[in-house]
């Protein structure tokens, strides 16, 4: 009677599961996804075709989606412009690739170094340090801007880099995210890797940081979106270390005279953090289906 029961435990156990649903739901839901992604996808589309409109169809009313006459106009115009400008453009992409890449390595390396030890060591205050990066979490950023100004210029580097570069290390979302991916990982791999001598920086580096690739990239698609937007209009004086975004806000400013320029600065906001995020997007869903370990 035993064996009868443990051999009808194993068949209900080994009995694969069929799902629930019919193709009209099937259907169903794959029509209102598309349906989504369409409503999605619209705004980039607009976007394209703003910037490739000729200045009648910018302002055509009603407003058409897709361009007619496609055309250049609006790069050449937004390139006439920057010439003019005081500072070189190639000073203010200079400023943008100092300040975006130097705040996103820096915050993800920050993040990862303070998560290790919260995740993977035990040390007094371990719980309380933790608690206070979740209630940080808590505060928007106008909370914390007059603050982040009085430290800033304590420090003496206000109108620097490093003005806009620092606080961009100190966000906690990047230390929970990290926090949370590395608890995940098997202590034994540490144990391992200590039983054959390895130190904590080459556990770290070679074993903890492979593993979590998925949440360190994730991590720098946030990071690199929220340096890029960043005008540093608050910390930067000096127009020779303002980033590409301040230029071409002035531009944008300057109202429907510059309507095609101001669709193809739209255009190029909003290209290179998609194109970013397209090329670390195929490598988390590449490190997401081989990452996964468990004890």
């Amino acid at each position: 009677m035993a064996e009868a029961n443990l051999q009808k435990r194993k068949f209900f156990k080994l009995k694969p599961t069929k799902l629930n649903r019919s193709r009209a739901g099937n259907g169903l839901l794959f029509g209102l996804m598309i349906i989504c992604g369409l409503f999605m996808v619209l705004p980039l589309v607009m976007i394209v075709n703003n910037a490739l409109k000729p200045l009648d169809e910018l302002f055509q009313f009603p407003p058409k989606i897709f361009v007619r006459n496609p055309t250049l106009e609006s790069f050449s115009d937004l390139f006439v412009l920057m010439n003019d400008t005081w500072v070189p453009f190639s000073r203010y992409i200079l400023n943008t690739l100092i300040i975006t890449i130097g705040g996103t390595v820096g915050h993800v390396l920050v993040a990862s170094l303070a998560a290790y030890p919260l995740a993977k060591h035990d040390f007094p205050g371990k719980k309380t340090l933790f608690r206070m990066v979740v209630l940080s979490m808590m505060f928007s950023w106008t909370v914390t801007q007059i603050p982040n100004y009085m430290i800033i210029s304590w420090l003496h580097i206000n109108n620097t880099y490093a003005a806009l570069i620092l606080p961009a290390w100190q966000f906690g979302m990047g230390l929970y995210l990290m926090k949370q991916f590395m608890e995940q990982l098997p202590d034994s791999l540490m144990e391992s890797a200590r039983l054959d001598g390895a130190s904590e920086y080459s556990i770290f580096f070679k074993i903890v940081m492979p593993n979590v690739k998925p949440a360190w990239l994730t991590l720098a698609i946030f990071q690199f979106q929220q340096m890029w937007g960043n005008t540093g209009g608050m910390f930067l004086r000096n127009e020779e270390l303002k980033p590409l975004q301040y230029a071409l806000q002035q531009i944008t400013a300057g109202g429907a005279a510059r309507a095609g320029a101001s669709a193809a600065v739209t255009f190029i906001i909003a290209a290179i953090p998609i194109t970013f995020f397209l090329v670390c997007q195929s490598n988390i869903l590449e490190t997401m289906t081989t990452s996964g370990m468990k004890e």
